[in-house]
Formats: structure tokens, C-alpha cells, sequence
């Protein structure tokens, strides 16, 4: 389900409880917990993590719980059953792939809309960032989370109607120094009229700025984006692009 580090493997090991133990087989490790149920799962996997927040292994700590499902096959709403929920700032040191909702808006010349990560913000400060973005809490629909992220970061009141979906979702997968990032992004769009301006309300975006689509693309090439929020521009762009001019 996840992929740790050796330290991390040896800190998760160290810290198991007896009834629960990571076993060697083969090239990989396999924590022994099948016979858990989900919930009892994740009550030991949150313990866990708490022990490894005190030794400075686990940073950030929400108190917000993630959802973790087996690699899925399937669209959302996933057909495979949950498998724990787990304090979202210990998924990256256990390597876990976690889910966003991330949303573009456009004006109707076509300019999009692009938050600056406020100098507070423990991952990615100062950088850009879409709209609105945030991680999918347990029992939160994607599309619901849009919809409240957009409410609460740019100040825009939207329905459900009102932020449409793009037709795929991108996963990003990359080293970060808290453990392995996995996350899959939702990418919705949402039109913004030229008589609205966004305005932060949770104090985690500094400013906003209306940009013409090359000079979005322009500053996603200069690294002046968060690397999910330029993946989901990338899905958005590529989706613009006429079938018979992509690549084959």
C-alpha cells in the first residue's frame, strides 16, 4: 500500500504493536493486519503515527483524518472497500497515496484565475497555486470538497453545478523530505465573472492574480507553481488541445 524509506520501515517496525507485526517477503515488507478490521487498523496505525509525531518522525499535524484505499482500479467512488483512516500529515512518511480536489477559474476571456500560497503555509509557501485546492478529508466527496475549498480560499459561493469536472485525474508521485508523496488530483473548472474578484477568508493565500493562459504556462515553466497545481494545469491545457493535435 505504501512505500517508506528503510529508516522509516525500521521506525514503523520499532513501533507496532506485538498482535500487528511487518513481516519480510521478498523484496518488500508486508504488514500483518489482515485480520483488522478497518477501523481497528487504523486505530493502530494512528498510534503509531502519535509516537512517531513526539520523536519528530511524523510533522505538521492536523488532527484531520485521510481515507486509504488499496491502489484502485477503478473510478471514484471506488469500488474496493476503505482500508483505514489515518491523520493526514503521517500519509507521506508512510508513503500513502492521498487525494486532492484542485479548481481552476476562468474568466470568460479565457484568463484563469491563480492563488499565492500564503509565507505561512507549512508546505510550498509563497508559490502559486490554483483557486482553490485542499486534500480530500474522510467522507468528503471530491466534488463537495471543490466546492467548500472554493468557498473558503477564494471566497466564491458555488453549487455543485456550477464546478465541472475534467474528464480525467492525474496522480503525482515524487520525494519529499517527510517520506514519498502519492496523491491523486481532482481537477475541476469553475467560471469566474468579471464582476467577481477572489478573496481569501482562511488566511492561506496572500493574493490572487488573473493571468492570460501563456503567461500561466510561462511561470509553470519557471517553477513559480506548486508541482500538483502545475500538473493540474497541465491536464486542463492538454484537455484544450484538439484530439488530432495530440501526440501520438
Amino acid at each position: 500500500v505504501g512505500v517508506l524509506s528503510p529508516d522509516h520501515v525500521q521506525l514503523f517496525r520499532e513501533a507496532l504493536p506485538g498482535h500487528a507485526p511487518l513481516m519480510h517477503d521478498g523484496n518488500r515488507w508486508v504488514w500483518k493486519a489482515e485480520h483488522l478490521s478497518p477501523v481497528q487498523r487504523g486505530d493502530v496505525l494512528q498510534e503509531v503515527a502519535r509516537q512517531l509525531h513526539r520523536r519528530g518522525a511524523v510533522v505538521g499535524w492536523r488532527n484531520e483524518a485521510y481515507s486509504c484505499w488499496s491502489p484502485p482500479d477503478t473510478a471514484w467512488p471506488y469500488a474496493e472497500p476503505e482500508l483505514f483512516r489515518l491523520e493526514r500529515a503521517a500519509f507521506r512518511f508512510f508513503g500513502l497515496r492521498s487525494h486532492a480536489s484542485h479548481v481552476h477559474g476562468l474568466t470568460p476571456d479565457g484568463r484563469m484565475w491563480c492563488g499565492r500560497r500564503a509565507l505561512s503555509k507549512a508546505t510550498d509557501p509563497g508559490l502559486l497555486d490554483n483557486l482553490a485546492a485542499g486534500g480530500l478529508p474522510a467522507d468528503e466527496h471530491p466534488h463537495g470538497c471543490a466546492v467548500r475549498e472554493i468557498l473558503e480560499e477564494a471566497g466564491l459561493s458555488r453549487t455543485l453545478s456550477q464546478v465541472v469536472a475534467c474528464a480525467e485525474v492525474v496522480t503525482t508521485e515524487r520525494a519529499e523530505p517527510e517520506g514519498w508523496h502519492s496523491e491523486t488530483l481532482f481537477v475541476y473548472t469553475t467560471a469566474v465573472s468579471d464582476t467577481e474578484t477572489p478573496v481569501n477568508r482562511d488566511g492561506e493565500v496572500s493574493e490572487f492574480l488573473c493571468l492570460e493562459m501563456s503567461e500561466v504556462l510561462s511561470r509553470l515553466r519557471a517553477g513559480e507553481f506548486t508541482r500538483d497545481a502545475a500538473c493540474a494545469i497541465a491536464l486542463y491545457a492538454l484537455s484544450q488541445v484538439p484530439e488530432s493535435k495530440h501526440r501520438p
